[in-house]
């Protein structure tokens, strides 16, 4: 874009806040990696998939198209695929089987709290795992095993088609590379679901996996934590049972356990399993961001005090596929960026946003739908394939990430209760910022629309260098631009939407020229990222 269009721009930006009501705050920027930076991962924001409906992600006979252009659209932005885990509630109701060819699945009955509910019975064949190669070349993956039946010859048979699926001469020329096997979905909950007695303990756990984690191990081939298969630990519902509790059992003293070398718990900031009202308003709150995320403190520290990587191996924002008016929202869109990057300043180092067919929570719905995701009635037109809101999330996220593996990230004071604020540095130098608005302006908001303006200020460098810093004059910075946070479609990124047929994206590229003396405006329920 010429200066004369940064000008333009400016221009208009000017005018387009100026009928808000502005407050005003600064922000300290620094120039330099502080000492309590944390690394970023390419893979920060990775996905979830459920196991009932995964060929309707990747295609069957070929490749599905939307999901694969999706995929490649945050891959572009890092370099690297996010990764996909396949597993979740539907991981512990798989049976393999040497007559099924890809899928056979019962289903309950659609209603309007669940429209698109999970297969209560899976039974999937060796070409089912290796519909992995319809994802984009680069992709690692994580599939999960079934612990929940008590099975050990099927979780073996499973472990045997997963593994020899990626041995195959398809999937390995795709380039998608089995990085992880997970036995076992949300233990704690099996006293819960009915697939272990009501009193079964964390003390009974960790013998129970080890009995069915080790043949497992031994059939895929995992002799320890440094091969290229490794096991995935824990994927804990919560805080029934904890990282801290299956280490002072012994669980990483087997032979199992020494090859586990990431420890997976899942989040949700509530649950729709019966339906319920929850407050759009609510939900986007930065204070709640933090509480949900700072409650895992000491398991990060356990487990990085084992040497292990610790992640949020499913997550999303309402359980039970996500409640109406929030998380099929813009809103959510919002949450779902301070979520992930404060979870990246905790030592988080992989989000994996739970996915299915239908569910209202989604970023990517891959396939076309006959039914709402609200209430379950029909569509007449079906509803094409297409990205949800949260979507865009992933957008901000992976450029703030960037692709030079070098990211470091840490969060900014932003005195403002509903504004957040990160910084991202390349080889320890200021490259990035993000700022996020949570104030929720509702398509029931009346008066002006409120906008916080940001004096940024830098800091905690040689004098010299921050001059330097200053003689650069601008930046440069792109939004997700949303009407209302309880809209269900209609944002764009840099001006762009991607809410197509394709999932390419359409419309101008917009970039704002930001001058760095003047600082910005951000406006209630927006996102900025700022690339100095």
């Amino acid at each position: 874009m010429g200066r004369s269009q940064y000008r333009l721009l400016s221009a208009t930006l000017a005018l387009y806040v100026s009928a808000c009501s502005v407050s005003a705050i600064n922000v300290s920027l620094p120039i330099s990696a502080p000492g309590n930076s944390q690394g970023l991962f390419p893979t920060l924001l990775s996905f979830s998939i459920e196991q009932d409906r995964w060929p309707d992600w990747t295609g069957t006979w070929a490749r599905n198209e939307f999901t694969h252009n999706a995929l490649l659209n945050y891959a572009a932005l890092t370099g690297q695929p996010p990764n996909i885990r396949v597993g979740a509630n539907s991981e512990d109701h798989t049976f393999w089987s040497p007559t099924v060819t890809i899928e056979e699945a019962s289903f309950p009955p659609p209603n309007t709290v669940t429209p698109y509910p999970e297969a209560t019975s899976i039974t999937v064949g060796n070409a089912y795992y290796a519909l992995s190669r319809f994802l984009p070349r680069g992709t690692r993956m994580t599939w999960g095993v079934n612990l929940g039946a008590d099975n050990v010859t099927n979780a073996v048979n499973m472990a045997k088609a997963i593994v020899g699926a990626f041995r195959s001469w398809t999937v390995q020329a795709s380039g998608v590379v089995l990085e992880r096997i997970e036995v076992g979905n949300e233990a704690d909950l099996y006293k819960n679901n009915g697939l272990r007695p009501s009193n079964w303990t964390v003390e009974e756990y960790v013998p129970d996996w080890i009995s069915v984690a080790g043949p497992v191990a031994e059939a895929a081939g995992i002799n320890g934590r440094d091969g290229p298969v490794t096991l995935q630990g824990a994927a804990f519902a919560g805080q029934g049972f904890t990282p801290r509790e299956i280490f002072d059992l012994g669980i990483l003293d087997s032979a199992p356990g020494k090859a586990i070398s990431v420890i997976s718990q899942h989040r949700y900031s509530a649950a729709f399993c019966n339906g319920g009202d929850f407050p759009l308003i609510s939900f986007m709150s930065k204070a709640n961001v933090r509480s949900n995320l700072t409650v895992f403190e000491a398991d990060i520290a356990a487990t990085q005090a084992k040497g292990l990587l610790y992640i949020l191996g499913e997550t999303n924002s309402i359980a039970c596929h996500g409640a109406p008016g929030v998380s099929n929202t813009a809103g959510a869109a919002l949450w779902a960026v301070d979520y992930t990057l404060q979870a990246a300043t905790l030592g988080i180092k992989e989000a994996y946003f739970h996915e299915g067919v239908g569910y209202k929570y989604n970023f990517i719905q891959p396939i076309t739908l006959n039914r709402s995701t609200v209430d379950g009635s029909p569509l007449n037109p079906p509803s094409p394939p297409h990205v949800q809101p949260s979507y865009y999330a992933g957008l901000l996220i992976n450029t703030f990430v960037g692709s030079t593996k070098t990211s470091q990230i840490v969060e900014l004071s932003v005195d403002d209760p509903n504004v957040s604020g990160y910084a991202a540095f390349e080889h320890g130098k200021l490259v990035r910022a993000a700022f996020i608005n949570l104030n929720a302006w509702l398509l029931s908001s009346t008066g002006d629309r409120p906008s916080v303006h940001i004096d940024l200020d830098f800091a905690q460098g040689a004098t010299a260098d921050i001059d330097a810093f200053w003689h650069k004059g601008s930046a440069v910075a792109r939004r997700i631009i949303i009407d209302h946070a309880d809209d269900t479609a209609n944002l764009t990124w840099a001006g762009q939407s991607y809410e197509t047929p394709d999932a390419h994206p359409a419309g101008r590229l917009v970039l704002e020229h930001v001058s760095l003396s003047d600082g910005i405006d951000l406006r209630a329920t927006e996102a900025v990222l700022i690339s100095f």
